[in-house]
């Protein structure tokens, strides 16, 4: 059994595994609304705090909550469109109402779902579990390159260095043991972002000059408002999120040989329901059970709920401290003078798809 020190580099390496994916959802919308500086910072670390939130609910079992896989939940990506438009054309209150009512939707019909779901045959949720890999080879391959919009896109340097740290961690995949071999994501990602600092260079300014705590607030962007065609079209969007982590639920059970029950199902949609709807209350999205983390834990073989916890607690510490946030700046000033790595792991500098 792995001690605490060991089982805190494997809850890093699926925080970074799946960060990318957790900072783009509030980034890509906060832009197109045109938040503020102070408005980003906010809704970036409110989300990577709520990831740990929603993943601790699922982690730590009781009667009511928690599925008891070694499942991360983060933003779910699906509803990035939906929300923009829902912002667009009626207002920000309006979003964070529409999400607290899906959440409360998914929280009651968690019953009735994990009742109909185990009439999908092995087929349906293969099928489900597949789909949802091949959705992240286009999302994997654009970051590889350098990110979606970036100047530098396919580049021959990004080329080089996206393979060369996929190489890293095939290399140490195939040829390391023990504990080395669980954590070849983590040392693939911290030899490409060195390499990347000492070859681009790298600026600590934006990190030095921000607070170094930041307290939770309910309603930060005011009180939600309810509207119908809003609230239905979040409820819709949640829909789909639970028939994706039903697939991760699945999947999750055959890697680690835990069998789910009706019952484990419905915790697991019912703490999902509860996620979205502190979300709503916090004013941050939708969460969904992410994939990519199934494919790690298959890949490191460590199936251990513990590496969840400790990885709860990156997400949750990591939100008090805004010095994080500044890795993740918006203002493309800052972008361009700095590079933290983003090539290996997070794919640009979080303006650069405007960039052009």
């Amino acid at each position: 059994m792995f001690g605490k020190g060991k089982l805190t580099l494997l809850g890093v390496q699926h925080v970074l595994a799946m960060y990318a994916g957790a900072v783009i959802v509030p980034l890509l919308i906060g832009g197109a609304l045109h938040f503020s500086p102070a408005q980003m910072t906010y809704l970036v670390s409110i989300d990577i705090f709520m990831c740990g939130v929603a993943t601790c609910l699922q982690l730590f079992v009781n009667r009511f909550f928690g599925i008891g896989l070694p499942v991360i939940l983060g933003c779910a990506v699906q509803a990035i469109a939906p929300i923009i438009l829902i912002g667009q054309s009626m207002s920000i209150s309006a979003i964070y109402g529409a999400i607290i009512v899906s959440g409360l939707f998914v929280f009651l019909i968690a019953p009735f779902f994990s009742m109909i779901v185990r009439f999908f045959p092995p087929v349906v949720t293969g099928s489900v579990v597949t789909v949802i890999g091949l959705t992240l080879i286009p999302v994997a391959i654009n970051n590889l390159a350098g990110g979606e919009g970036a100047k530098d896109f396919g580049s021959p340097y990004n080329l080089a260095l996206g393979f060369g740290t996929l190489l890293l961690i095939i290399l140490i995949f195939k040829f390391g043991k023990g504990f080395l071999r669980a954590i070849a994501v983590l040392i693939g990602l911290l030899a490409g972002s060195i390499v990347d600092a000492f070859t681009r260079g790298i600026s600590l300014s934006a990190v030095s000059e921000a607070t170094w705590l930041h307290l939770p607030t309910p309603f930060y962007f005011g009180m939600p408002s309810f509207h119908a065609s809003a609230i239905i079209t979040m409820i819709l969007i949640s829909l789909v999120s639970m028939v994706e982590s039903t697939g991760v639920y699945f999947a999750l059970s055959d890697i680690t040989g835990q069998k789910l029950k009706a019952n484990d199902l419905t915790k697991g949609y019912r703490s999902e329901g509860l996620a979205i709807i502190l979300g709503g209350i916090f004013n941050t999205f939708p969460y969904t059970a992410y994939s990519q983390n199934v494919g790690l834990v298959q890949l490191s073989g460590v199936k251990t709920k513990k590496s969840d916890v400790y990885r709860s607690g990156i997400f949750t510490r990591t939100w008090f401290s805004t010095k994080n946030r500044c890795i993740d700046d918006h203002d493309p000033d800052r972008c361009s003078r700095r590079r933290d790595g983003g090539y290996v792991w997070n794919g640009r500098c979080p303006r650069d798809q405007n960039a052009g």
